[in-house]
């Protein structure tokens, strides 16, 4: 923990004593899409410090890994669960001494806001009141992962696997629930916090569910190193951490 210390530490006095006019540049970021409230308002503020221009790509953290891996050009990767990040690493796609894991998260079960229905518990998810539960894609996605494993913790996957609905990502599970396309969907709580559309009808407590972590690194093939370091220590700076403490993140010590 020492080095890290020691590096968000030098990482942090780069961004303070290097003037905007040299550090000027376009930063590329990958990130998932549950960081995309946060990330874009982190993002607006850094390009106001350091003169930078942040360029983002926002969608499941399967698919960024993926796109990393083909030769997509990416400065910074900020993904929503270890496993995309380890793949990366083993590839030698990452710059291992910048990996860090810097959010945590929880999950909830969101039914459409206008509608009446409401859970007891989440085994109340396999009665027949429940058709439709939108998860993300439960296989590749990081919000499905989490969603299954918790599901299959509590003993109700078998129960209902069949109701299930896969989506893209966790923005669109969102959405299949605003829509009433689906009676309830089970997202991050910082998808929940964003939407007046639905309703939390049931928080995972942080023990009973799996540990969700995002980790963030610079790419090892990035054209703008040295903006991806900056961007990083930007989001370590306590403004950075308060933006995604304020859009419901629990902030990793």
């Amino acid at each position: 923990m020492n080095h890290l210390r020691r590096f968000s530490a030098v990482l942090a006095a780069a961004v303070s004593i290097v003037p905007a006019r040299l550090a000027a540049g376009e930063v590329t970021v990958f990130a998932a899409a549950s960081l995309s409230d946060a990330i874009r308002e982190v993002s607006a503020t850094f390009e106001k410090t350091t003169g930078d221009t942040v360029r983002l790509n926002l969608g499941a953290s399967s698919i960024l890994a993926r796109q990393i891996q083909e030769g997509a050009p990416a400065d910074l990767f900020f993904s929503a669960d270890e496993a995309k990040m380890d793949g990366l690493a083993q590839a030698g796609l990452i710059d291992a001494s910048t990996r860090r894991s810097l959010l945590s998260n929880s999950l909830v079960v969101v039914v459409a806001a206008d509608r009446g229905l409401t859970l007891a518990s989440v085994h109340d998810l396999a009665t027949p009141a429940v058709g439709r539960i939108a998860l993300a894609e439960t296989q590749t996605v990081p919000a499905g992962i989490y969603a299954r494993q918790y599901l299959e913790q509590a003993g109700l996957w078998d129960a209902v696997v069949a109701k299930i609905v896969p989506t893209e990502n966790v923005r669109a599970a969102l959405a299949a629930v605003e829509s009433g396309n689906v009676d309830a969907g089970i997202v991050y709580k910082t998808d929940a916090l964003i939407s007046r559309k639905v309703r939390v009808v049931w928080e995972v407590p942080r023990g009973e569910g799996p540990h969700i972590s995002y980790p963030v690194a610079v790419v090892s093939g990035g054209g703008n190193r040295d903006g991806a370091k900056r961007f990083l220590a930007f989001l370590l700076t306590p403004t950075g951490r308060a933006v995604f403490v304020r859009y419901g993140f629990i902030v990793e010590p």
